[in-house]
C-alpha cells in the first residue's frame, strides 16, 4: 500500500483544523499521514495540533518561525514528506473549503496520473457560497493562465491536488518561487512541461464558514505577473536550447 501524506498549511485556522483532521482520519485510507505546516499562528493553531499529535502518531506539525507565504509553506511540507518516503502527497486547505471525503477520489485518480487536480470547473465540480465578484475573478484568472501558458486544464488555481512523488522530484522544489496562490499554477505548469500525466477530478469547493480569507489584491497582482513571467521564461529557455 502506497504511503499517503496530506499537507495542510495553516495560519490562524484554530477554528477549523480539529474538525478537518477528524474528517481526514475517519477516511478508509491505509498508511495515511497528515502534516500540518503552521506559520507561527497567533491564534495558536500549531499548539493545538501539537496536542492532537499526542493521541495520533500519524499526525505531525511542522512549525515555521513566521508567516512567509503559502508557496514556501507547501515547499517545506513537500520536502519533509519526500524525506519521510511519501509516495503520494495530497495538498488541501485548512478552512474546510475542501471536503476530506473527496481525498479518496483524488487518490484513486492518481493510479493513472502523475498529478490530479481537484477541479471546480469540470462536470460534477462546483463552488458553494461565493459571490458574483469572486466567481468572476476566479474564472478570469483560470482563463488568463490557460491562454498565456497554453494549458488545457480547467482549474489551474485550485489548491486541492494529489502528486506522485516522481513528478515533484522532476519539477524540483528549489525552482518554485511563488509566494501566494500562484503556487498552484506554477506547480501544474512545471509538471505539464515535464510531460506529466495530469487529470482533473470534480470537487465541491465551499467558501470558509469561519476565520478570515487570505485572498487579497496582492495575490491577484502576483498571479498576473507570475503567469506572464513563467511564459516569458519558458520562451527564453526554448530559444537557448
Amino acid at each position: 500500500m502506497e504511503s499517503v501524506f496530506i499537507v495542510i498549511p495553516t495560519y490562524n485556522e484554530r477554528e477549523t483544523i480539529k474538525q478537518l483532521l477528524i474528517g481526514i482520519f475517519s477516511l478508509p485510507i491505509q498508511n495515511l499521514h497528515v502534516l500540518v505546516v503552521d506559520d507561527n499562528s497567533p491564534d495558536k493553531t500549531g499548539e493545538l495540533v501539537e496536542v492532537l499529535c499526542l493521541v495520533n502518531p500519524n499526525l505531525e506539525v511542522l512549525h515555521r518561525k513566521e508567516k512567509n507565504g503559502l508557496g514556501p509553506a507547501y515547499v517545506a511540507g513537500f520536502r519533509y514528506c519526500l524525506q519521510q518516503g511519501a509516495e503520494l502527497i495530497v495538498q488541501m486547505d485548512a478552512d474546510l473549503s475542501h471536503d476530506p471525503a473527496a481525498v479518496p477520489t483524488l487518490i484513486a485518480a492518481s493510479k493513472s496520473a502523475d498529478l490530479v487536480l481537484g477541479s471546480r470547473y469540470i462536470n460534477g465540480g462546483r463552488v458553494v457560497n461565493w459571490g458574483v465578484g469572486r466567481r468572476l475573478i476566479s474564472r478570469f484568472g483560470n482563463r488568463y493562465a490557460r491562454l498565456v501558458l497554453g494549458l488545457p486544464y480547467h482549474d489551474l488555481t485550485g489548491g486541492f491536488k494529489c502528486y506522485r512523488r516522481a513528478i515533484l522530484e522532476k519539477i524540483g522544489l528549489d525552482r518554485l518561487s511563488s509566494v501566494g496562490y500562484n503556487f498552484q499554477i506554477e506547480t501544474t505548469y512545471f509538471a505539464h512541461r515535464q510531460g506529466a500525466r495530469i487529470v482533473e477530478a470534480p470537487i465541491t469547493f465551499t467558501e470558509r464558514a469561519a476565520g478570515r480569507s487570505k485572498f487579497s489584491l496582492k495575490i491577484i497582482i502576483e498571479s498576473f505577473w507570475k503567469v506572464l513571467r513563467l511564459r516569458l521564461d519558458s520562451r527564453h529557455a526554448t530559444k537557448n536550447n
